[in-house]
């Protein structure tokens, strides 16, 4: 496994943290020691900030007769250094004192650079969005500076954040507008700085070429600066890009060079960051004792640094080695050490793409219970993430409602306001003129009359936004289709069901209803490859496909991230086989147009009849958990296929715990009676 924070380490600390300060050319002649010292101190942060730390603290002393700037800059470092250590809750405080002091003497040069700190911690907390929003804001500031430094910071962070959000096109121009100031100004540092973020991005483009192109580029202006900490830098980001275009043995030179540099200048954190991707390396050579022998030294230098993620990280390939060993019991050990870091950190993202990982080597060690049990942790962990960011989307379109509902209540005390005036008005007028006291009359009920009118048609227009929430409500917002809160009320009102069959049709075919649970898979993949923008256009594909595979009286639900539930009501009990088989052929079938590159994918599935037997009193909820087995069964058997429930052999409290625990142990014990579907050849294409 790769070094979780390789991304970070390449799009944000590396190329912003850790550049030294520049100051407009009017200013640089009368440039303060403190000023230069810092410049100094920021380069020793991006090797060592544990050696950069005591060096700020002797600073302190001076910033009494600082300048404004200056102690900005100082604590924006500060907070650079805190978070590259892991000290968020230290990391923050600095960054909104230093925001504060830029905002007090209204320094927007100062408020940038602190609202780009306090951006790189909140991602190096997982905190995308919330990062986003603030590099954005300090562009906007950093656009109108003479300081060129941060305008080109602010462009770079820009672009990378518009990338994390799966927007190519907005990135490629924020990024490619920094390199050209960047050669306009001739200056080394920041053509390797903006250069190195651009192959990075031709990289999540899939564009190597123009990443490797971008890179020989950078290593010329690098070479000039004589700095071996860039040239190690400039190597990281050449190994993710050897590693993505599947150029291992470069991959695997290019990090035996960085380790070698970062031993060379004793960057210890890019010593821990090389041992472990070089054991990434190793594994994808499956070269596994080399794999396990940079794993042990990444865990020794580690422990020594107190770095518990690196720690982390390396338990984790230390497992995955040790399972491709054979040696499952200390893999597994070493792996689940690895994840508990993950779990008590709150890393769920991270730990998600972990135990996708760890189901797939468990797979290849032919320990197949462990690898349904790997994905089961990740289908929940999977439905959890879902979940939050469903609450959330709701939570975004109840407070656009409680908007639009206060600007009505706003619009209507407005003409309240304006008849009350009007009133007024005509009371006057009537103690002046009082012959025209009939007119005034019939024009202020004309005036209530149409008020009256407004009203009730503004009373009209809340109840159908408040009848538009509701069928919100009920639906998924991507795809459109019901969502899960809708189907569990759906079925709280039909009990019946659940403990008698649908009968016979007019052909003697015995009728039920019947549940199918559909995964895409790889998944993940797409997302990482493509974007997010890519994942949901596969989804809103599918979704489509399913309405029109299946029939209209059937429903269909999105049941958690990449998953869909269909409710089929009377259909033949001996169809569902057929029915299994058309999913799994038509889906693949489909292709995605997203920007410009074909995708297709396949599905895994659960199904069962509903009841599973005749006259059985089993709730649907268990049933659904059952179908969940024969799912995660069909992903942990190679995917592509289609895993069905013909019917339960008994139906004591024992027997079903034992289906629902370990449906697989269940067959091999005639508990229950599955059949299998295979689909056509695996896909999961991307054509451009």
């Amino acid at each position: 496994m790769r070094a979780p924070l390789l991304s970070l380490l390449l799009a944000w600390g590396s190329a912003f943290a850790a550049a030294p300060a520049q100051v407009p050319a009017t200013a640089a002649a009368v440039a303060s020691p403190l000023h230069k010292q810092l410049g100094e101190i920021q380069e020793i942060t991006r090797i060592n900030p544990q050696r950069a730390l005591p060096m700020l603290d002797k600073l302190a002393a001076e910033l009494p007769t600082a300048t404004t700037g200056e102690r900005a800059n100082f604590l924006s470092l500060s907070c650079i250094a805190q978070y590259r250590l892991g000290h968020n809750e230290r990391a923050l405080p600095l960054c909104e004192e230093a925001l504060a002091l830029g905002r007090r003497h209204n320094d927007e040069d100062a408020i940038a650079r602190a609202l780009l700190a306090k951006a790189y911690a909140l991602f190096a907390m997982n905190e995308m969005a919330q990062s986003h929003q603030l590099v954005w804001e300090a562009e906007k500031l950093a656009l109108d500076s003479q300081d060129r430094e941060l305008r080109i910071r602010a462009m770079v962070s820009s672009g990378e954040s518009y990338a994390e959000d799966g927007n190519f096109p907005s990135a490629l121009n924020r990024i490619q507008a920094a390199v050209t100031q960047a050669r306009q100004s001739g200056d080394p540092l920041s053509i390797v700085i903006t250069l190195n973020s651009l192959a990075y991005l031709y990289n999540q483009m899939r564009e190597h070429g123009k990443a490797f192109d971008a890179l020989d580029e950078a290593y010329r202006a690098a070479r000039t600066l004589d700095s071996p900490a860039r040239l190690a830098t400039l190597k990281n980001t050449e190994y993710g890009v050897a590693m993505d275009s599947g150029q291992l043995q470069r991959g695997l030179k290019v990090m035996r060079e960085e380790l070698a540099l970062a031993r060379q200048i004793g960057a210890d954190p890019m010593i821990g960051t090389a041992l472990v991707n070089l054991s990434d390396c190793h594994l994808k050579l499956r070269n596994h004792h080399a794999a396990l022998s940079y794993a042990q030294q990444a865990l020794e230098h580690a422990r020594k640094r107190k770095d518990e993620q690196l720690i982390a990280v390396a338990r984790l390939n230390i497992g995955q080695a040790y399972l491709a060993m054979g040696r499952l019991t200390e893999g597994k050990k070493s792996i689940e050490e690895g994840m508990a870091w993950y779990e008590k950190s709150g890393h769920k993202p991270d730990l998600q793409m972990m135990l996708t990982e760890y189901g797939d080597a468990l797979e290849r060690a032919g320990d197949y219970a462990g690898a349904v049990g790997a994905y089961h942790r990740e289908r929940a962990l999977s439905n959890e993430l879902f979940e939050k960011r469903r609450q959330k989307a709701m939570l975004e379109l109840q407070e656009k409602y409680e908007a639009d509902k206060r600007q009505r209540q706003i619009e209507l005390l407005r003409q309240e306001n304006q008849v009350k005036s009007t009133e007024i008005d005509n009371r006057r007028l009537q103690q002046r003129v009082w012959w025209l006291l009939a007119t005034v009359f019939a024009l202020a009920s004309a005036i209530v009359f149409m008020l009256y009118r407004k009203v009730r048609q503004a009373n009209a227009q809340l109840e159908e936004k408040n009848q538009e929430l509701k069928q919100q409500s009920a639906r998924d917002p991507l795809t459109g289709l019901y969502n899960r809160r809708h189907f569990q009320e759906y079925m709280r009102g039909h009990q019946d069901t659940e403990r008698r069959g649908a009968g016979l049709n007019p052909q003697g075919d015995d009728m039920v209803s019947a549940l199918f649970l559909l995964d895409v898979d790889h998944f993940k993949h797409i997302n990482d490859t493509y974007g997010h923008g890519a994942g949901d256009a596969v989804l809103r594909e599918i979704a489509s496909g399913l309405r029109e595979i299946l029939r209209e009286t059937d429903m269909i639900v999105r049941w958690g991230g990449e998953e869909f539930l269909a409710f089929l009501p009377a259909v033949p009990r001996g169809g569902l086989d057929e029915v299994a088989l058309r999913l799994l052929s038509d889906i693949p079938a489909r292709t995605i147009d997203y920007q410009g590159t074909q995708l297709s994918v396949n599905v895994s599935i659960g199904f069962a009849p509903f009841p599973l037997t005749r006259g059985a009193a089993l709730s649907w909820e268990r049933a659904v958990n059952i179908v969940d087995m024969a799912l995660y069964l069909a992903k942990g058997h190679g995917r592509n296929r289609a895993y069905g429930v013909r019917g339960l052999k008994r139906l004591d409290p024992a027997a079903l715990l034992e289906v629902e625990q370990d449906i697989e142990r269940a067959r091999r014990a005639g508990l229950v009676d599955l059949s299998v579907v295979q689909g056509g050849m695996p896909v999961l294409r991307a054509m451009s």
